[in-house]
């Protein structure tokens, strides 16, 4: 289990009670599309992915973008037990979906990349420690299965 401060807690909440999900979702996932391009292996269908526009302007990629921002609050909301949130998400990625684990962490950094440019100042060292801590449990969570 992993042990939260408050400040940690209240960093994370109000972290996300800030987001606009519908704009950081779709750009962390470009992003991630972008900067590591064999991770739209995953994504054959959701049409033009040929360059870095056709990826941004991909309304699949902002929807799906958003999705996975929207499927961070699962973990928000079971901070005490996040694997268990994750256990079935975790199965789906391995053993249907075939993802290598080590996308949700190339994920979790593009998010945090744009999290720190739309916090700007605010993003301060403890601020970005309690995000990555968050994330680093979500990502090994949603990689379990494949332990």
């Amino acid at each position: 289990m992993v042990e939260w401060t408050d400040f940690e807690r209240a960093t994370i909440q109000d972290i996300f009670s800030k987001m606009d999900y519908e704009a950081v979702g779709p750009a962390t996932l470009s992003r991630c599309l972008v900067v590591y391009p064999w991770t739209q292996r995953y994504f054959g269908n959701f049409g033009n992915l040929y360059n870095a526009a056709a990826i941004i302007e991909n309304p699949m990629v902002a929807k799906h973008g958003t999705t996975i921002l929207h499927g961070l609050d699962r973990a928000l909301k079971n901070m005490d037990n996040i694997k268990e949130t994750y256990a079935e998400l975790s199965v789906l990625h391995s053993e249907k979906l075939h993802v290598d684990p080590d996308n949700f962490r190339l994920l979790a950094d593009c998010l945090t990349i744009v999290v720190a440019a739309r916090l700007g100042k605010a993003f301060t060292g403890d601020v970005q420690a309690a995000f990555q801590k968050f994330l680093t449990v979500v990502v090994f969570s949603l990689g379990r299965q494949y332990h």
